[in-house]
């Protein structure tokens, strides 16, 4: 078995296969010993579940969660990781990889197909580019999921694990916090991946709501607003909410004093509760 944290056996692996890496797709394989196993510990439960994995690459966190779940279903888009995948991944018969763009395929399916009976969670270590999208795809598609463990750029992290009303949440940490329960669980540094990134990471876990936790009608509507007024967030709510929303600002003005919210106020400064009290009285 190859050691898939040993630089110098990777090197030699891709050099075999002719593979270069790729900025476009934002491969930073992780070549640290340590934080593999560690992500692996916080996704997976016990032997019983099945696991997503998202971009693999060459397989060293998909052969920690070999090891621990039941079955593992790899999304991988670069067909030239295929071969390489199949030699890094010879021993364990309880991994299948899908080569597919993981916004594009029907995940639906492939739990209903993959892991009949048993418990799913998400695992992955993200390019930085699409992060938000494919969390976001994640959630909003309400898969029957437990948990979305991933590993992310720090600074992402701490935005999508904010508390809403702070300064560092954003329309994205609000979604998170509709569909999920989010925890930071511990650093990476930059030096664990190859080729090294320009920032260090963080591995965060989303605790998939099994019911809804807000009464909203129109969880379309409501994200408009929200991202509506996010993105004039440095403009007080009289004018960063109608971004959103069709409405008047009599209408939330008076909805404002009702709720005894400044007018002053900025997006940022909302919680969770305001805003869903916001949507619900302007709709």
């Amino acid at each position: 078995m190859q050691n898939l944290s040993d630089i110098n056996q990777i090197k030699s692996l891709l050099s075999r296969h002719g593979f270069s890496f790729s900025k476009a797709l934002g491969q930073n394989f992780i070549i640290d010993a340590d934080v593999c196993p560690d992500m692996a510990d916080a996704a997976v439960p016990n032997n019983s579940y099945g696991v997503i994995e998202i971009g693999p690459g060459i397989g060293v966190l998909t052969v920690e969660l070999a090891k621990r779940a039941k079955k593992v279903i790899s999304v991988e888009l670069d067909t030239r990781l295929l071969p390489i995948l199949d030699e890094t991944l010879s021993d364990y018969d309880n991994v299948k990889i899908i080569n597919s763009d993981v916004m594009k395929l029907n995940l639906h399916k492939v739990i209903e197909e993959e892991f009949a009976g048993m418990p799913v969670v998400v695992c992955a270590n993200l390019p930085y580019y699409i992060t938000s999208p494919i969390i976001m795809m994640l959630l909003e598609s309400k898969l029957p999921i437990e948990s979305v463990t991933v590993m992310v750029q720090a600074e992402a992290a701490d935005r999508l694990c904010a508390p809403v009303g702070t300064r560092d949440a954003g329309a994205v940490t609000v979604a998170v916090n509709f569909y999920a329960d989010a925890e930071e669980l511990f650093f990476v540094p930059r030096e664990a991946f190859m080729p090294s990134p320009k920032v260090d990471s963080k591995v965060m876990r989303l605790k998939v709501r099994e019911t809804a936790s807000f009464d909203i009608k129109n969880e379309k509507a409501f994200f408009s607003m929200v991202k509506g007024a996010f993105s004039m967030r440095r403009k007080t709510i009289m004018n960063s909410i109608p971004a959103g929303i069709n409405t008047s600002k009599e209408k939330l003005e008076s909805v404002l004093s009702e709720l005894e919210i400044s007018k002053t106020a900025r997006i940022e400064q909302l919680t969770m509760d305001n805003l869903i009290e916001i949507y619900n009285r302007l709709t």
